[in-house]
């Protein structure tokens, strides 16, 4: 085998089937294709939205960003 045959065995991904959230080599990204924190995927997404679809591990984590730590920096 080749180095970049065992390379592309190494890698993984996952989509979640509930919100399209993507994970490669285990980092979340955001759809503009910066790294994302999965603390502050559950706080804005998961946590409300998911169901036994979601497949974020950090779901029901409540240590990320949320949509009211967000409308209090627009307001300050």
């Amino acid at each position: 085998m080749d180095i970049m045959t065992d390379m592309m065995k190494s890698v993984t991904n996952a989509v979640c089937p509930k919100c399209d959230a993507r994970w490669f080599n285990g980092q979340l990204y955001w759809s503009n294709g910066k790294e994302g924190c999965p603390h502050d995927l559950a706080g804005l997404v998961c946590n409300d939205y998911g169901d036994d679809k979601c497949i974020n591990p950090c779901k029901g984590s409540t240590s990320g960003q949320t949509w009211e730590l967000r409308r209090n920096y627009v307001k300050h």
